[in-house]
């Protein structure tokens, strides 16, 4: 009997996008581990990336005899969504196809298509993103919505903003919630005392830490304004922004809340860190500090709640949902909140010991094996169709 077989867009793996890149990166490892009757075809668009990709899904120099990757050429996005991936569902027989946000015009009825959604700030705050990619957006995301006969998404929240923003019936909409990185949580991982991680980035003694894309959404002048704040109260304690500075869709506001608050040199900007050292700079970090207006889920809480780093987060209902009562919230909007919080959480010792004995209960709540595994049900059901 043959093998139903699914096809991934990967071409995030590698790619060094924080949240997006862990979430494909870490389903497919935990795919290829499971005896689950399926056929894999990892698509990319990039020659010579295989033994990265080997390495990004744990896999010891090979891949199971149940997978293969597959090399499309593609000179950019818009020739890999209209050449590239329709060319290789039309010549190939694909049961299911797993992809992105963004959907070919022209795909074989009979392969069946889920689109992975990790939030829809681009529907909720359209002004926050560049008007080319706005109308990008508005013009394929619908067409992937109507066509996909899966949405998963990885939180309540992002299945209902689904719902109310697209029309999906519930029913097409899977929550398959995400989880801490395996790093995290390696026997040594969190052995060290930060001073590699200080000199291999140029860290301070004390710092809070931000982690992720520095998108307006991210909100990260407010958090700026409400550490000037903070700054005038506990001089010695600096503020680590990991994430692309000047990248896509940089907010330029940052630079403007730093100069206004005479920051510079208390503002550190190490840029990608390794996969590898993040462990171990979650856990010399006084604080995490998360004041996005929007997210569809919150990885960085779980790796907060990993290395025992206390965490202060905007009060936002993806955020409740993942860190429950392990973390301490505030107005995304009020700089005085912020900074009264983030004051708060490095003061009170007794906040500070709770807040990380509730993290810890909260990461059983996550887990990659759990997550691919209903991945994977659904890639069944879905294939079971095409019988």
């Amino acid at each position: 009997m043959n093998m139903n077989t699914v096809a991934i867009d990967i071409r995030l793996i590698g790619s060094k996008r924080t949240g997006d890149e862990a979430v494909f990166r870490n389903l497919v490892r935990e795919l290829l581990r499971r005896n689950d009757g399926l056929r894999y075809v990892l698509l990319t668009d990039r020659h010579g990336a295989e033994r990265e990709i080997l390495e990004s899904v744990g896999c010891d120099g090979a891949l199971p005899k149940n997978a293969e990757i597959r090399v499309l050429p593609s000179r950019n996005r818009f020739t890999w969504n209209l050449i590239s991936v329709p060319s290789f569902l039309f010549h190939e027989r694909i049961d299911v196809f797993h992809t992105q946000y963004i959907l070919p015009m022209a795909i074989p009825r009979r392969t069946r298509v889920v689109v992975h959604v990790h939030d829809v700030s681009f529907r909720a705050f359209p002004k926050l993103i560049g008007i080319v990619d706005r109308i990008f957006l508005s013009i394929f995301i619908p067409h992937a919505m109507r066509r996909a006969d899966l949405v998963v998404v990885p939180s309540e929240f992002t299945r209902d903003e689904v719902v109310a923003y697209y029309g999906t019936g519930t029913e097409r909409v899977l929550v398959v919630p995400n989880a801490v990185d395996p790093g995290f949580l390696a026997d040594g991982a969190l052995s060290g005392d930060g001073r590699r991680v200080r000199e291999a980035y140029g860290l301070p003694e004390r710092f809070v830490l931000s982690v992720g894309t520095m998108q307006p959404r991210k909100n990260i002048p407010v958090l700026v304004r409400a550490f000037a704040a903070l700054r005038s109260r506990m001089s010695d304690v600096s503020l680590v922004l990991v994430g692309g500075r000047g990248g896509r869709h940089y907010d330029t506001a940052i630079d403007s809340a730093i100069r206004d608050t005479n920051l510079d040199g208390a503002v550190l900007f190490p840029g990608y860190v390794a996969q590898s050292d993040m462990p171990e700079l979650y856990a010399a970090a006084e604080a995490l500090i998360f004041p996005s207006r929007y997210e569809g889920f919150g990885i960085p809480l779980l790796e907060a709640f990993a290395a025992g780093t206390p965490v202060a987060a905007s009060d936002i209902p993806p955020f409740h949902e993942v860190g429950g009562d392990a973390v301490t919230y505030f107005d995304p909007s009020n700089v005085a909140a912020c900074a009264k919080t983030l004051y708060t959480l490095l003061t009170d010792s007794r906040l500070r010991d709770r807040i990380r004995r509730s993290g810890r209960d909260r990461l059983d709540m996550f887990s990659w094996p759990e997550s691919a595994a209903i991945l994977a049900g659904a890639y069944r059901e879905l294939s079971g169709h095409n019988q």
